[in-house]
């Protein structure tokens, strides 16, 4: 076929999408069933003046607009690349991770802030509504944690992982509610209410600031945690007719979707495209890393400043040596 005659988005042997059949599906479920019982959940708080049942709601506005964030990002993923977005939409599904995290966060401070406001100026709770509700809660999380965490065990997806926190800091939250409605029953210690809620605030910041940090570490194209640079590049100069490795950035464009590049000192003897098949196969079989550019360079034509000079340096110094011993 012509190039000229290629649809506009094949650019690249990889098409840089992926469908994500099973995690649709989940949180197609966990999205419809969270809605749901927010509304349930923002009603009781209301009428029963619970402030750690609101605060548990407020978790769960959050969880939609992530869930919903995350499903935008699914299907933005299944979009091929164009010419202004060359590596597709992948990285949909960080920028949506960040925002959820982010948002956690905040809704995590200003739960803390309403909980001093309660210490200092208690009201007064229906707790027989309080139970009810948290009680129903813990069956949903339950549920929503269970469906989640089996998506995440059949697809890795970081919008998946989040939102399996979130359910699992649902679930603790619903039993804390649970727990508060009791205490407060039997002892009428009022003050546990924004205790608890405040408890509920320190897990959903922490669950927070962890997908944030992920989703931060992926903006920044940081090194995955899963690989060592160092031990890749070691790798990489055991091919024949490799001499160095350098330049090399590896980095994700979204959660098992991988990009590395580097440039090679090679042997002029060895033909380039050898190496280039055989570096390939090491990084897609022992990394499962797919998308790589490698550049084939001689130290005399691509001398990189000091570190090409003091490559040669050592080269030459190696041929010396060689022809002492000779």
């Amino acid at each position: 076929m012509n190039y000229r005659s290629k649809p506009a988005y094949d650019y690249h042997h990889l098409g840089h999408v992926k469908e994500q059949t099973s995690s649709k599906r989940a949180l197609w479920i966990t999205l419809i069933l969270t809605l749901f019982f927010t509304i349930v959940e923002i009603v009781g708080g209301l009428l029963s003046n619970s402030l750690a049942l609101l605060s548990d709601s407020a978790h769960m506005v959050s969880d939609v607009i992530a869930l919903g964030l995350s499903m935008t990002a699914i299907y933005l993923a299944t979009r091929p690349p164009n010419a202004k977005y060359t590596f597709g939409y992948l990285r949909f599904e960080i920028i949506a991770s960040f925002l959820n995290g982010l948002a956690l966060c905040v809704i995590a401070v200003g739960i803390f802030i309403e909980g001093i406001r309660r210490f200092i100026h208690p009201v007064d709770i229906e707790f027989g509504l309080m139970l009810i509700i948290a009680s129903i809660g813990f069956v949903v999380n339950l549920v929503l944690t269970l469906v989640l965490s089996h998506s995440h065990h059949e697809e890795e997806n970081l919008n998946v992982q989040s939102a399996l926190w979130h359910f699992i800091g649902d679930l603790l939250s619903s039993a804390g509610v649970i727990v508060s409605a009791v205490i407060i029953y039997f002892t009428d210690a009022m003050f546990v209410d924004p205790l608890i809620s405040m408890v509920i605030g320190g897990i959903i910041f922490v669950g927070g600031a962890r997908i944030l940090r992920e989703s931060t570490r992926i903006l920044m194209e940081s090194v995955p945690e899963k690989f060592n640079l160092d031990e890749i590049r070691a790798d990489l100069a055991q091919v024949e007719g490799v001499e160095d490795v350098h330049e090399m950035h590896l980095w994700a464009i979204s959660s098992d979707h991988y990009s590395l590049t580097a440039h090679m000192f090679v042997r002029a003897d060895i033909q380039p495209f050898c190496i280039i098949l055989a570096a390939n196969e090491v990084l897609e079989q022992k990394y499962g890393i797919k998308h790589s550019t490698i550049q084939m360079e001689h130290a005399t034509i691509h001398p990189h400043g000091e570190y090409g000079r003091e490559f040669l340096r050592q080269q030459e110094e190696k041929e010396r040596e060689k022809a002492a011993e000779i």
